[in-house]
């Protein structure tokens, strides 16, 4: 999709930004002719009128505009944008400089008219050219972020790579089937692990972390116990690709696997007050060393610059021991996925 050329001027906020800008251009106007000892309230609100007028139906033409623009060359784009505002500006300068000399039964005034128009013009290439500088600086932003996401979700794929490795080469000559079944679970989980860093359905998410599960179980037999609860409505919920397998890898590697008897990790997802809060719990040894703190701690800072990168502050994220064990606790905003989304509008129709 092409990147946007200008702001969704039609979005609450681009628009009551535009209306001070017009009220402050009023105020400049009027100060600078009558001055301030002069100063007549009548006269700014009959310019702050006129610059509405212009200011309102302009940002309704751009936001009707701004699918095109963004495939269009930058100086097509800022010439399409700027002829549109000055056909609003020379139609309402038009009808009032008609109206006043209606009034008046002067004659129409075309010096003040291509005055006030060029007036206009420099100062609609001015808002024009800011909104476009914030529109590409907003554009670099997302890319950068998407770069971003993406660097730090690759950095998780050596590590997890090489421990399913490990575990493919230890039942290829003791268990071929389970061995075939780990292939199909390890191509799914890697399609996922390649995949362009985005934001995944819930249930999705959730299938990829019961195939890593099975994979872990797979080597480590009955030691590995798992305990899910699942909260009816969270399903469709989007969460970051590859966000739960991080987790419970450190949960088996550095709990689970070192447990002579093994131990059970819970799972735990519910939806409150808008919210999605997920706890993962797993047992821990009782000699957890400097070396695997540290470990863990990477991954650990690794999933929370990717759900700052995502969320930016709108989310939380502790971990740490509890008792004989180790939490990781999330609370994500719980945003639908369009399609569900779309579902619902219909079904409410």
């Amino acid at each position: 999709m092409p990147a946007p050329f200008l702001p969704n001027l039609c979005s609450v906020s681009a628009l009551a930004a535009l209306v001070l800008m017009g009220e402050l251009l009023a105020l400049v106007l009027v100060l600078s002719v009558d001055g301030l000892p002069a100063f007549s309230w009548q006269r700014l609100g009959l310019v702050s009128l006129t610059i509405q007028w212009v200011i309102l139906p302009s940002a309704a033409l751009l936001c009707r505009l701004r699918p095109r623009l963004a495939g269009m060359p930058a100086r097509l784009a800022g010439g399409l944008s700027f002829a549109a505002v000055m056909a609003v500006l020379v139609a309402v300068m038009a009808v009032q400089r008609g109206w006043l000399a209606y009034v008046t039964q002067l004659p129409f005034d075309y010096w003040r008219w291509l005055g006030d128009c060029l007036v206009g013009a420099i100062c609609a290439g001015v808002v024009l050219r800011y909104a476009y500088v914030q529109q590409q600086l907003h554009n670099q932003q997302r890319a950068e972020l998407g770069a971003r996401i993406e660097a730090l979700q690759s950095r998780i794929r050596p590590h997890f790579l090489f421990n399913s490795m490990n575990s493919l080469a230890s039942l290829i000559s003791i268990d071929p089937q389970r061995a075939e079944r780990l292939v199909e679970d390890l191509s799914a989980l890697f399609r996922a692990s390649l995949a362009d860093p985005k934001l995944v359905p819930l249930e999705q998410e959730l299938a990829l972390a019961r195939r890593y599960l099975d994979i872990e179980g797979l080597r480590l037999g009955e030691r590995l116990r798992q305990r899910w609860e699942i909260a009816g409505g969270t399903a469709d919920i989007e969460v970051p690709s590859l966000l739960l397998q991080p987790l419970l890898e450190n949960a088996v590697l550095h709990g689970v696997a070192r447990l002579r008897d093994g131990g059970e990790i819970a799972v735990n997802l519910s939806l409150e007050r808008g919210r999605l809060q997920l706890t993962i719990d797993n047992p821990l040894p009782g000699d957890a060393g400097v070396s695997g703190r540290a470990h863990n701690g990477m991954a650990l800072e690794n999933i929370r610059q990717r759900l700052a990168a995502h969320y930016g502050g709108r989310y939380r994220f502790e971990h740490g021991r509890e008792g004989r064990g180790y939490r990781v606790a999330l609370e994500l905003p719980a945003t639908e996925t369009p399609e569900r989304t779309m579902d619902r509008v219909e079904v409410a129709q």
